[in-house]
């Protein structure tokens, strides 16, 4: 009988996880509220309100592994909706005996000086960055009391198929492809981390398996650092095109936009992520999990080919 997981969303993390899952031959089940189809072959699909803890847990009976993989697009809304997911999918995996595997990020960090590593204090004051944090910091509470079993990934930003407008690259591909001049949110000629989505699923399902690995977080293996511009202008020659002007936001416009646009609040939060280098130390992942990141040429053309 096959290994039964549960993956809660269907992003492009969580298809990602459940595609890995079902070529290994495991038993695969997507949850989301509306239990669309992702079109994998050899996943199943499963209409659910993922911060109704009971129905969670009903779900998540018999399955070795519950996937956190949502994630609210809407940073706006964060407090609102971030909670009840947090505490359901807690409880779920306390319940069943499931392996907690979250996919977290770069967030709870906060502003950094020089690489971010798995040692560093989750010291952000932003309230994305807090409510990341406090999520981790509840489920590492319950391991260490033998409560569950938990696990996180954290990423940076995110490039590969799917990724679409929720990414600081993608966002701005379709234009580029089109020849068009691009604008991007700060500084476009400071070194940044971009990571694929099929690395962060990698690592997540790796680490879920890998005992030795829970209790603590794991940086995902990510391609050694570029530029916006030069992200995006590998971008374009993975498709044969040639570069186009990348210009860029000031962090002063972000945070006046942000004075009467609430999403350019949240970005304007953000903007120590773009006005400073802003790179991710892998290493531990690296040489635990023995694994690589997807070559960077890879990545590039595996997005647009995405789009």
């Amino acid at each position: 009988m096959s290994e039964r997981h549960l993956v809660v969303g269907a992003g492009p993390v969580g298809r990602h996880v459940a595609a890995l899952l079902a070529e290994q031959g495991a038993d695969v089940t997507v949850v989301t509220r509306s239990g669309r189809d992702t079109g994998l072959g050899g996943v199943g699909h499963l209409a659910l309100d993922a911060s109704d803890a009971d129905a969670l847990t009903r779900a998540t009976e018999g399955a070795a592994v519950l996937y956190n993989c949502a994630n609210p697009g809407d940073y706006t809304q964060w407090e609102r909706t971030w909670p009840p997911l947090m505490t359901a999918m807690l409880t779920a995996a306390e319940r069943t005996g499931a392996v907690y595997a979250i996919t977290g990020n770069l967030y709870p960090y906060g502003p950094v000086d020089g690489p971010m590593h798995e040692a560093l204090p989750d010291a952000a004051t932003d309230h994305k960055g807090v409510l990341r944090a406090r999520l981790w910091a509840d489920a590492l509470a319950a391991h260490r009391a033998g409560r569950v079993r938990a696990v996180e990934v954290r990423g940076s930003d995110y490039v590969g198929p799917g990724v679409g407008g929720n990414g600081h690259i993608t966002r701005v591909l379709p234009a580029a492809l089109q020849g068009k001049a691009v604008t991007m949110l700060n500084r476009t000629d400071l070194p940044h981390t971009f990571t694929d989505v099929l690395d962060v699923a990698r690592t997540l399902v790796a680490a879920a398996r890998d005992e030795s690995a829970h209790g603590r977080t794991w940086n995902v293996p990510s391609n050694p650092p570029r530029t916006q511009e030069q992200a995006v202008t590998d971008m374009l020659a993975a498709a044969g095109r040639p570069p186009v002007a990348v210009r860029r936001i000031p962090a002063g416009v972000v945070r006046a936009a942000g004075l009467v646009v609430p999403f350019m609040r949240e970005m304007a939060e953000m903007s120590y992520q773009w006005t400073r280098p802003y790179v991710l130390d892998d290493s531990a992942a690296r040489t635990h999990f023995a694994m690589e990141p997807t070559p960077w040429e890879e990545v590039c053309r595996r997005t647009v080919e995405g789009l």
